[in-house]
């Protein structure tokens, strides 16, 4: 199969690419390239002959088109996103015109393609989104296919939006999408603006790490290899018009979380122990989401598949991961916003 990866030098979406081109698929990464990919994360398929590349926006149609007539995919794996929660409140307008104008540019380039091409029935367009279109939940209850959208960031919203534009692209053209919803992922390759590699970077610095409000905010954590893979099983076994949620059954609260990373790091920087010396309380960001949880139970039961690295493995591969892949994390920290605090609006 030959697929189109969107994003695929970013954090998820090179992990897609990485393990396709694995599973002897024909990958190509269409990618713009902002600030938040990193060519590094896809050099180990870099010289494959299953790999291809396409520096292009998702807002240029033109690029699109033309990138589909040159490659011709079987399948198109949308990834390509603005994802930081904290930058989509400092600046949501990026959001708006990537997440909402860039999907439907990537959906009218894919359905002309489709339809080029005699609309083959097994052409698919898979759509990857976030569990955070569904809101926040309380002490109970999970996320499923069903829950009503509730987003609360611009950052949700915009994914809510791109979402609500694959199912009236497939209902209306008919046009054959899967979509998927996901939750916290974590892992290898992680760009460091996001909680866990921020965490094991400001701990291994010694700099103070900062926790939103009193750190009760309870996430479910993916492992982003374990997602991958979801992905690749949703393209291939999903049913068409059908919507898929990936959760890693592995619920923690933030605080929880930011002590277990901090307790591997005195196991492998022992020198500079108590870590958790280091944690600080800030003010929560604006519309911050007190609980997700994912019920998996859908992609579990239809098409087998469960996550298999516990949070506990994940973190303790992910913390060793950073403190031996130093020359790929260190030239970000000088990228604009890193280490910033964002979202204070």
């Amino acid at each position: 199969m030959k697929i189109l990866v969107t994003g695929g030098a970013g954090f998820i979406g090179s992990a897609v690419v990485r393990l396709a081109v694995a599973r002897g698929h024909s990958v190509v990464n269409l990618d713009a390239m902002t600030y938040a990919a990193n060519a590094a994360n896809v050099a180990a398929v870099g010289n494959s002959p299953l790999y291809a590349f396409e520096q292009a926006d998702i807002r240029d149609r033109a690029a699109l088109d033309r990138i589909f007539a040159a490659h011709q995919p079987d399948a198109v794996m949308h990834l390509a996103a603005e994802s930081h929660v904290d930058r989509s409140i400092d600046g949501p307008g990026a959001f708006i015109e990537t997440n909402i104008t860039g999907t439907y540019n990537m959906l009218e380039a894919a359905r002309g393609y489709w339809a080029a091409q005699g609309k083959p029935e097994g052409f698919r367009f898979h759509h990857i989104s976030t569990d955070e279109v569904f809101g926040s939940l309380g002490e109970d209850g999970q996320f499923t296919e069903e829950t009503p959208y509730d987003p609360r960031s611009p950052y949700s919203a915009s994914k809510a939006a791109s979402d609500h534009l694959v199912r009236a692209w497939h209902e209306t053209y008919g046009l054959p999408v899967i979509l998927t919803n996901c939750s916290n992922n974590y892992g290898p390759y992680h760009f460091p603006e996001k909680l866990v590699p921020v965490v094991i970077l400001r701990a291994l610095s010694g700099q103070p790490i900062p926790v939103y409000g009193d750190g009760g905010n309870v996430r479910d954590w993916l492992y982003v290899e374990d997602h991958a893979d979801a992905l690749l099983l949703a393209l291939e076994k999903g049913e068409t018009g059908r919507s898929y949620n990936i959760g890693g059954e592995n619920e923690a609260k933030n605080i929880d979380l930011v002590r277990t990373i901090c307790a591997e790091m005195d196991r492998l920087r022992p020198q500079n122990a108590p870590h958790d010396r280091l944690i600080i309380f800030v003010t929560d960001r604006p519309g911050h989401d007190r609980r997700y949880a994912i019920d998996p139970a859908r992609i579990r039961d239809e098409l087998g598949w469960r996550p298999s690295v516990t949070v506990e493995e994940g973190l303790r591969r992910t913390v060793e991961w950073y403190l031996d892949n130093e020359e790929w994390w260190r030239p970000l920290l000088d990228r604009q916003g890193v280490g910033e605090r964002l979202g204070k609006a």
